[in-house]
């Protein structure tokens, strides 16, 4: 028998959603951000570049703005109106104590109880490799939810004004191939639908189909795949770490 994802916990009342790029969060968890805001929960998103190297046709320097207008209008899509950057350089973001600090102090500013990222290991599944842009975020927001809470460790926040917050309860990891967790993706699928096609300029580079038909498609397909494991429920799936 195949082993059921157990429902997300909902004993919860803030989010900050940490990822490397704008997009990262259309390809799999914008249908489960709307069932959390349609409840009156807050999300946040924090991103650590702006995805100035994602479009090989646009210099970075016109890119960089034009996908920080893409991601603030996606974000819309699904009630979350806190939209952040962090400015590190979009690929070539390094795991390391800046990258760390920077999520740590948007924990200690924001005191979510729920963490959420995108996959940091090295592939997703099978042979398909990650980037290295989604090991060193991911990697470096499970590290912070610790960091966030010790006041020894990047001292010069507290000096900054942001007190130690060691409310993180849950890491979740999406587009793990090891998932813990689900949230029916049914409510919300229509909305992530919208949140991934605001991204245009991007996907119609990636792909020759039309738009609203690759988005439908690729988030039909995304969270079809976890009904299985989720009593026949199209979901979005995470890897839950608690804390």
């Amino acid at each position: 028998m195949t082993e059921q994802l157990e429902p997300m916990p909902t004993d919860w009342q803030r989010a900050l959603a940490v990822v490397a790029h704008p997009d990262d969060l259309e390809y799999g968890c914008a249908a489960a951000v709307a069932g959390w805001t349609d409840a009156g929960r807050e999300v946040t998103y924090l991103l650590a570049s702006r995805g100035e190297a994602g479009i090989d046709t646009i210099a970075p320097q016109e890119c960089a703005p034009l996908r920080e207008r893409e991601q603030r209008a996606s974000a819309a899509a699904v009630g979350v109106t806190g939209v952040e950057f962090l400015d590190h350089r979009d690929g070539v973001i390094e795991y390391g104590t800046a990258l760390r600090r920077d999520i740590a102090a948007a924990v200690r500013r924001h005191r979510p109880e729920l963490l959420i990222t995108l996959n940091h290991r090295d592939t997703w599944g099978g042979v398909a490799w990650n980037t290295p842009d989604h090991l060193a975020v991911g990697r470096a927001t499970l590290d912070a939810a610790g960091d966030a809470g010790n006041r020894w460790i990047f001292p010069e926040l507290s000096e900054q004004g942001l007190e130690p917050w060691d409310g993180v309860r849950w890491v979740a990891v999406a587009g793990t191939d090891r998932p813990t967790h689900a949230v029916d993706a049914t409510p919300g699928f229509e909305r992530a639908v919208r949140s991934l096609l605001a991204h245009r300029t991007y996907i119609e580079v990636l792909t020759d189909e039309d738009p609203e038909a690759y988005c439908r498609t690729f988030l039909a397909g995304a969270t079809g795949a976890s009904a299985e494991r989720f009593g026949g429920r199209p979901a979005v799936a995470f890897e839950v770490f608690g804390r």
